[in-house]
């Protein structure tokens, strides 16, 4: 994709087009490496003890750490520190497939069409919005954030793309790069689905089932917030299943063709999950699902792992 940075400033339209049909080839590629997670990786292990040591230590107030932790240097007090838990917004790779296609990710919740805000229309620029996917730049490499800045600087292929809509080649080849990044996402909500958001509502069925001083004894950072009727969060800090239906669809958002922007812009019913059984959304816009783990509605705004 650098050399097709390098191609889009040349003209060169066959090249690009190559490079596009080549990064969606990589990026299914990815998709499927991906669903060997499933072979060694057994949910109940990773939920209850590989999950744990991804939390961090922001966000973590019902955990009784509201301001975080503190790091004993041998040399007195030391203030405060908070940290988002594990996330694989933090991979380099995965921000990099973004960047060079030209997508775009907002706050959770934020819309595109969100309207300016009184400053701004007074003529006061409003303060910049930075998404979690910005935010978990500061947790990688000091090289890694460097590059990923320059490559946001540089970068030409959506802009490439939309000056040539007569070359269809080009316009499929990178619409397919989108939807093959798209298809990584639903995905990745798939395996969310089946280790995360069914472990938790089994532990939440048993916990019920003790004693609460039993279900107090033993405190797990990572789903300390996972009881009773309180909102879920993921390990990262933010809350899982509105971020990555967001960051799915901020995906499909670029696309060039009408066909394209008809088809990743499609979510009857949340078919990333179908994996699990039956899906059914109702018109409150609850997401019901009949499978593996009996029958049980999702809100939104539940979840909780590290997350693209």
């Amino acid at each position: 994709m650098i050399k097709a940075i390098s191609a889009a400033r040349a003209g060169d339209r066959d090249f690009v087009t190559l490079c596009l049909q080549e990064l969606a080839e990589t990026i299914d590629a990815v998709s499927t490496l991906m669903q060997r997670l499933y072979e060694h990786c057994d949910p109940h292990v990773f939920y209850h003890r590989i999950r744990p040591f991804l939390a961090g230590s922001k966000n973590m107030g019902e955990a009784g750490l509201p301001n975080g932790v503190m790091f004993d240097t041998g040399n007195g007090p030391t203030e405060f520190q908070q940290y988002g838990g594990g996330s694989n917004a933090q991979s380099s790779l995965i921000q990099f497939f973004d960047i060079v296609l030209g997508i775009e990710h907002r706050p959770t919740g934020a819309s595109r069409d969100d309207e300016p805000s009184e400053k701004e229309s007074e003529g006061i620029p409003p303060s910049p919005r930075h998404s979690f996917i910005q935010e978990m730049r500061e947790y990688m490499p000091r090289s890694h954030r460097r590059f990923l800045e320059h490559m946001g600087s540089v970068t030409n292929i959506r802009e490439f793309v939309d000056a040539h809509r007569s070359d269809k080649a080009l316009c499929l080849a990178y619409d397919a790069a989108l939807a093959m990044l798209r298809s990584l996402r639903d995905k990745h909500i798939q395996v969310v689905s089946r280790y995360i958001i069914i472990k938790s509502r089994e532990q939440r069925h048993k916990s019920r089932s003790i004693s609460p001083q039993a279900a107090r004894s033993v405190v797990n950072l990572a789903n300390v917030n996972q009881s009773g009727n309180k909102k879920l969060r993921g390990t990262g800090g933010t809350a899982l299943i509105p971020f990555l239906k967001q960051a799915r669809d901020e995906t499909g958002e670029p696309a060039i063709d009408a066909w394209a922007r008809r088809l990743l812009s499609d979510r009857p019913g949340d078919h990333s999950f179908a994996s699990l059984g039956k899906v059914d959304e109702h018109a409150d816009g609850q997401i019901e699902i009949v499978g593996m783990a009996g029958t049980w509605a999702m809100d939104d705004s539940e979840g909780g792992i590290c997350h693209w």
